[in-house]
């Protein structure tokens, strides 16, 4: 990397979601009673009958839009809640999601911060906001998937190399060498266990991560998944040590001496790593390694793809890897999610190993 660029990336803003305890005072206290659950005969909150993997991800784009805010030093704390979701504000937050997101994700952004201000501000005059919301669906042009799908084993490949790499280079600093692992580990533990970002950017040693007779699980309930069903996956026996090694030697490295709770990843600050912060390492590990950008949501293609190459004997692999329901009556299960997924490991374990004919 030339001076010139990593002057100009020093120079970006760092951007993230605003965490909730910074909110206005107001917005906070509104969108903690819409989600307030119901009690007894007692209805709920007008969220309430989301589920809490829907609440964070509203909470989530609300808070990206008031860091925008922030950052255009427009935040008033003292402000009623949705009073920031003006036409300006969110026109120039528009603009600036154009320059470094897809259409895609541009426009799921602003629908769900039109959800977000409906719920916290029921009186609010969002017309024009769902005017806008029409404007970004009719520019939606999605990228095409295919030159970015790097079969699995060869992400994996990828990740392990950066590890060894990280730990034969004694002369770099520790905390480069922790986060050299750290992005290893968090690309190829994610293109063997495909789930969703903000269940990944958000394992929890001892509670979605878990340690079972020395061998570690993910394990999401049902109440975490978009399917409503429970998610457990053993990690492979190599994959477990290298999370074993991950938390007893590089984890605390990246921790700078602070208590980051059970969080399995964290940032280069020592606190728990953000989803959005999650998302940039993840691609900007595989543009560096691979030499292609590889988003999370983009893994879940690679394991159907990888599944219906290697195992194209096996129809429902790659569905069952994606804990999406079967395409056939028998409903997905537990015993079947834990099978496909020691499937998919002798799978990619087994193609990472096969040699060329030329060796």
């Amino acid at each position: 990397m030339s001076i010139e660029q990593q002057k100009a990336k020093s120079e970006r803003p760092v951007i993230r979601s605003l965490p909730i305890e910074e909110w206005p005072s107001a917005e906070r206290i509104t969108w903690n009673e819409a989600c307030r659950p119901g009690v007894r005969l007692k209805g709920g909150g007008a969220a309430s009958h989301l589920r809490p993997v829907t609440q964070q991800m509203l909470a989530a784009k609300n808070g990206l839009f008031l860091d925008f805010v922030a950052r255009s030093k427009q935040l008033d704390t003292r402000a009623s809640s949705g009073a920031h979701v003006t036409p300006a504000l969110v026109v120039a937050f528009v603009e600036e999601l154009k320059g470094r997101v897809s259409s895609v994700t541009v426009y799921g952004s602003i629908q769900k911060l039109r959800r977000f201000t409906q719920f916290v501000a029921p009186h609010h005059n969002v017309q024009w906001l769902i005017e806008i919301e029409r404007e970004l669906f009719s520019a939606m042009r999605p990228k095409s998937k295919w030159s970015r799908v790097v079969l699995a084993e060869i992400i994996i490949e990828a990740g392990l190399t950066l590890i060894a790499e990280a730990e034969a280079a004694k002369k770099r600093p520790r905390l480069t060498r922790a986060r050299m692992v750290r992005d290893g580990l968090m690309i190829a533990l994610l293109a063997h266990y495909p789930i969703r970002l903000k269940n990944y950017a958000a394992l929890s040693i001892g509670r979605s991560l878990i340690k079972v007779d020395k061998v570690w699980w993910i394990k999401l309930t049902a109440a975490e998944t978009k399917e409503k069903k429970p998610d457990e996956r053993p990690i492979e026996e190599y994959l477990g040590d290298l999370v074993d090694k991950y938390i007893k030697t590089y984890r605390p490295i990246l921790a700078r001496e602070k208590d980051p709770g059970s969080a399995l990843w964290l940032a280069m600050d020592g606190k728990p790593m953000a989803e959005c912060y999650a998302r940039e390492v993840i691609t900007e590990t595989t543009r560096a390694t691979l030499g292609v950008p590889i988003n999370p949501h983009m893994f879940r293609t690679v394991g159907a793809t990888t599944a219906a190459i290697h195992a194209g004997h096996h129809p429902h692999l790659g569905t069952a890897i994606l804990h999406h329901s079967r395409p056939h009556p028998e409903n997905y299960n537990r015993a079947s999610g834990i099978s496909a997924s020691k499937a998919y490991g002798r799978l990619t374990r087994q193609f990472r190993y096969v040699k060329s004919p030329r060796s």
